[in-house]
């Protein structure tokens, strides 16, 4: 069973962002699973993390008669103990 998760207890806060908004330099899938690849480790290993917030950016870009929407979201990891 799971001890109980407190805000307070948070002493260490990381910060993982996975996709990008910049038309000028597209992310390739390779890079976008390093992302994520990181932030499971930081959920999953050890100390282990805690999703306490997330922030998500939009851009829209007009490319001549097409429109591109991107988006970037940028989780905010908390643990309990300082990590390295």
């Amino acid at each position: 069973m799971e001890k109980s998760f407190a805000l307070s207890d948070i002493k260490c806060v990381k910060r993982i962002t996975v996709g990008n908004i910049d038309p000028n330099n597209p992310m390739l899938d390779e890079k976008k699973n390093e992302q994520i690849t990181m932030l499971n480790n930081y959920l999953n290993g050890y100390p282990k993390g805690k999703i306490i917030g997330k922030d998500v950016s939009f851009g829209v870009f007009q490319m001549g008669e097409h429109q591109l929407t991107m988006q970037s979201t940028t989780y905010h990891v908390g643990f309990e103990r300082q990590i390295g």
